[in-house]
């Protein structure tokens, strides 16, 4: 792609490992605590819901940081199951792997291989995102959390946000994500191409548009600059 500025790449569950662990240890631990019949997969399908039906309306004036809509969807979720609300040692559990996340095992290799420049584009707050970076010793040309936005995937603001930021066009710009509907489906309706990694260990993905790409890994995405 010879005509490509740069490249905007999600990081969880693209660079690093998602969510799905510490989400369901959550799950597991209010199964045990309150000693509920649900499996933890339920009640994960079920917070991830109201999760994603959270982001869609926290974007500009109403923003919310993911922490708080961490919170406020994890009462939502298990209060009809135990009638209590304190959450506050489970949302740290799963900060605590947002701010030390696993790497995949391609991705320094392909990092590495890259001669273009890197956006990430991810729904995070700076302080969990700016941690896992350090953490893992990456650097990238540019970072653009939703937080920093004030705007969540699959919004076409935080893309817009990020093009004017590094003054890339969107028509020459490659977004790479693991979710059809916060990544491909942004992508696409903020003009960029779209990559999606389908690693096959999502929860649930509510997304149904079509990528450009379909990756399982992202060993593929050092060829991009070849087409």
């Amino acid at each position: 792609m010879s005509d490509l500025q740069g490249i905007f790449l999600d990081f969880y569950g693209t660079l690093v490992g998602g969510d799905r662990e510490a989400v369901e240890a959550v799950c597991q631990a209010v199964i045990d605590d309150h000693k509920l019949k649900a499996s933890a997969t339920e009640i994960a399908v079920d917070w991830g819901l109201k999760y994603f039906q959270a982001i869609e309306s926290q974007n500009g004036d109403s923003f919310r940081t993911l922490l708080q809509i961490e919170y406020d969807t994890l009462i939502d979720t298990i209060f009809p199951l135990t009638g209590r609300v304190e959450v506050g040692s489970y949302i740290r559990v799963l900060n605590e792997y947002l701010a030390r996340p696993v790497l995949f095992e391609e991705v320094t290799e392909v990092l590495a291989r890259l001669n273009i420049p890197v956006c990430i584009v991810s729904n995070a707050d700076e302080r969990e995102l700016r941690l896992a970076l350090d953490h893992l010793g990456l650097h990238f040309d540019r970072v653009v959390t939703s937080e920093r936005a004030k705007c969540y995937k699959p919004n076409t603001g935080i893309f817009e946000y990020a093009l004017e930021l590094t003054g890339w066009a969107a028509d020459r710009v490659v977004h790479v994500g693991d979710s059809l509907h916060s990544d491909v489906d942004g992508a696409r309706r903020a003009g960029l191409r779209a990559a999606w990694v389908n690693r096959g260990d999502r929860i649930s993905d509510i997304g149904n548009a079509v990528p450009d790409y379909t990756w399982s890994d992202l060993r593929p995405m050092t060829k991009l600059m070849l087409d």
